[in-house]
């Protein structure tokens, strides 16, 4: 028996199947590419989130900062318990407002002596709320207390 020549029956049975295995592995690829785009779609979208969070969070920050800077602080009323908020805009397009009050005069506590400071002087407390807003819509909501040192009063 000769074997170079072709058997007319032989490979009758595998006729289509490296077609068939082909198609199943391609589609087994594309189901882990379409997955990997929708993956890494997910993931963007959360880092713009993120990002969005931060910079309301920085504004409300920054709105603390000035108000603490900027104002004058007064316990004789200029600075009441509901003031009208402060509002701003930064280049941004972020926004903040702030509210700085007196907190009530009946829980002044006495400077401790002993820091040279002598006898006489009283902390007054301050508290400051703000609120941020980046220009994606994301919120950030602070409360900042603070103690100024003064003379006390009779």
């Amino acid at each position: 028996m000769n074997r170079n020549i072709p058997s007319p029956f032989a490979g009758q049975r595998e006729q289509g199947a490296a077609l068939i295995v082909g198609l199943i592995l391609l589609l087994v690829l594309t189901i882990l590419a379409v997955s990997g785009v929708l993956t890494s779609t997910l993931e963007l979208r959360m880092v713009g989130n993120q990002q969005q969070q931060e910079r309301a969070f920085q504004a409300a920050d920054t709105a603390i900062e000035i108000a603490i800077a900027s104002a004058t602080f007064s316990t004789t009323g200029e600075v009441v318990v509901a003031p009208t908020p402060v509002d701003a805009t930064d280049p941004d397009g972020d926004q903040y407002e702030y509210v700085l009050r007196f907190e009530s005069e009946s829980s002044l506590p006495t400077v401790p002596t002993g820091y040279s400071l002598g006898s006489g002087f009283q902390a007054y407390h301050f508290a400051v709320d703000s609120v941020g807003t980046s220009s994606g819509g994301a919120n950030s909501e602070h409360a900042q207390g603070f103690y100024i040192v003064g003379p006390g009063g009779s």
